[in-house]
């Protein structure tokens, strides 16, 4: 039996071994809140968000943080696993066999899961030639990016990027943004304040 099939909010240990999806919909159904008026909300479907809490689809980074702000969280507690870890540790191989695949084409992995109440949320992203999905998007905060290997157009409101290996932009994430791949694979750092 689910912890979600009980009807009851689960205590934190039960939390901790939750997945984002299933998070999501206890927040949700705490707040006495249906599948559609969370989508209106966020401006996805209902069946987008409902996909998302049954862990058939892995959201978008910013689909996340709408997600999360409609939900009155954040993206951290969202993803965080254990709470109170002080220091994490991944090593890349880690982070590269943890990658998940969005609904827009790109690879994710968030690092840091298990920090609480993380005050920024870094990502490692890949993404590759002709899987990335074109899309602008925008959400609040910051956001910087570093690329790691490979190079990608990056368009941030009407001025367009090419960032190649070692280069980095800082910009306001409320302004509409997206990337593509100019090689056939780019891996960078996005972190989100």
């Amino acid at each position: 039996m689910s912890v979600l099939d009980n009807n009851t909010i689960p205590n934190d240990n039960e939390i901790n071994n939750l997945g984002v999806g299933e998070r999501i919909r206890i927040l949700r159904t705490a707040q006495n809140r249906t599948l559609q008026e969370v989508a209106d909300s966020c401006g996805l479907s209902k069946s987008m968000i409902s996909k998302v809490e049954n862990n058939k689809a892995v959201p978008s980074v910013a689909a996340l943080v709408k997600i999360a702000q409609t939900l009155g969280t954040n993206i951290s507690q969202l993803l965080e696993q254990d709470g109170w870890d002080k220091a994490i540790v991944t090593t890349r191989k880690e982070a590269e066999n943890k990658l998940v695949k969005t609904e827009k084409g790109y690879m994710i992995f968030p690092y840091a899961s298990e920090f609480h109440e993380k005050k920024m949320q870094p990502f490692l992203f890949v993404a590759r030639k002709g899987e990335v999905i074109p899309h602008q998007l925008s959400h609040e905060g910051e956001e910087f990016v570093y690329v790691i290997e490979g190079s990608m157009k990056m368009q941030v409101a009407e001025t367009e990027y090419i960032l190649k290996t070692g280069d980095s932009l800082y910009f306001n994430a409320m302004q509409k943004h997206g990337i593509l791949p100019i090689s056939e694979s780019v891996t960078y750092l996005d972190i989100f304040v």
